[in-house]
């Protein structure tokens, strides 16, 4: 549900008019930014600045969270002061009633806290008062760019109390970034290029893991990595025919040609072909393809010399379980505030410390009790961490 708070800027930013006057250019000049902070980590703090402005908001954050252990990584932020940063992974990470609710939306899907749990709820934990509300804060913009068994990344942009709660205008400008965002983090995790310069990727090329190809906007190959050839040797998912790189599979060779062609117009552009290409093995192992386009400056250095326009990194499809929050949480038809109660019954125990670190009345933490003793068909708190820790399994951290 989005709220009727007309869009204000955020007088405390600089280069407030930068935001309110965005152009088409200049979105276009941010997502190319974006892309040169996959390959220069040390460009994501002034590229979360811009995208905080751009959304409508004062401070914005990429970070990674564990629903079952309760800790987090700030791992790019702007605008979230290092007192604050500390007290999160040190204190207030366990409070934090958002945790859980992640796992109720799709990987790339934009929400804001009304859309976890009710924003009055949200207004009476101790998370909000202690955490949120002395920076100002009064709700976030935020999609989750990945998610494993019990974990996941999310990127956030932090509305104040001068921009006021979100609104559809901070949604749509949200959802034209969270593509782009998403497919710079896993490109920049892919090649764990850490603080390395692009121009030295040449020198560390075979070492990748990944399958790396170079490729013009034809479609022709210019270079390939020791994996890349090896792959090509196979020709179960690739081969090169003709200077060109082809996929075995005709229909996601169609795909992938679409997509070395696109990255020929502005990164804008890009978003139509997804982040990645599945690519369909006859020896029945699928792989799939990540593209990045190299246009800007910095991408431009990786390919020098090689009238490179497109990187491709093949890597082997992995299937994941489904996080076991969310298997949970489904099975049980849990709301996140319930979810929350339950997986504090197993990391804390009795109400008294559930409502401790989740910053809320035992009352309410009871009524919360009640209600999962209901729905999951148990009728001691016991049993609940019998429940959980079955679905856990070997997934559950040992000491």
């Amino acid at each position: 549900m989005r709220h009727a708070n007309a869009e204000k800027p955020f007088e405390g930013a600089r280069h407030s008019t930068w935001y309110k006057d965005m152009s088409g250019v200049e979105l276009s000049d941010l997502i190319g930014e974006i892309y040169d902070a996959a390959l220069e980590p040390e460009l994501w703090e002034v590229v979360l600045q811009k995208s905080s402005m751009f959304v409508g908001g004062g401070a914005a954050s990429i970070y990674a969270k564990d629903a079952v252990s309760k800790t987090a990584d700030l791992t790019y932020s702007f605008g979230v002061g290092g007192e604050f940063q500390e007290s999160y992974r040190d204190k207030y990470v366990r409070m934090d009633p958002t945790t859980p609710g992640f796992f109720f939306f799709d990987v790339g899907e934009v929400v804001d806290t009304a859309d976890i749990l009710p924003y009055d709820q949200f207004l009476d934990t101790r998370f909000y008062k202690e955490w949120v509300r002395p920076q100002g804060w009064v709700d976030m913009v935020t999609s989750v760019l990945d998610k494993s068994t019990t974990s996941y990344a999310v990127f956030s942009v932090f509305r104040h109390e001068l921009n006021g709660r979100s609104d559809e205008n901070a949604h749509r400008r949200m959802k034209l970034l969270v593509p782009h965002v998403r497919r710079a983090i896993l490109i920049g995790r892919t090649i764990q290029l850490n603080r390395t310069e692009a121009a030295t990727l040449a020198d560390t090329f075979d070492s990748l893991a990944a399958g790396v190809f170079l490729i013009d906007v034809k479609g022709r190959l210019v270079r390939a990595n020791l994996n890349g050839h090896i792959i090509l040797s196979e020709g179960t998912i690739l081969r090169a025919a003709g200077g060109h790189l082809i996929a075995i599979d005709p229909a996601t060779n169609e795909a992938m040609l679409a997509a070395f062609a696109c990255a020929e117009m502005a990164d804008a552009n890009f978003t139509a072909h997804g982040i990645a290409v599945p690519l369909a093995g006859t020896n029945g192992q699928n792989h799939v393809a990540y593209i990045l386009p190299l246009t800007s400056r910095a991408r431009q250095r990786t390919g020098v010399g090689y009238a490179a326009a497109v990187a491709m990194f093949v890597c082997k499809a992995q299937a994941e379980s489904p996080p076991v929050p969310e298997v949970i949480a489904k099975l049980y038809r849990l709301t996140p505030s319930e979810l929350r109660v339950l997986l504090a019954v197993f990391e804390s125990g009795g109400v008294p410390e559930i409502a401790e670190v989740l910053g809320i009345s035992e009352a309410t933490a009871k009524t919360h009790l009640n209600r999962l003793f209901a729905k999951t068909g148990t009728k001691r708190q016991a049993d609940l961490v019998k429940l959980v820790a079955g679905f856990a399994g070997p997934l559950a951290k040992s000491d």
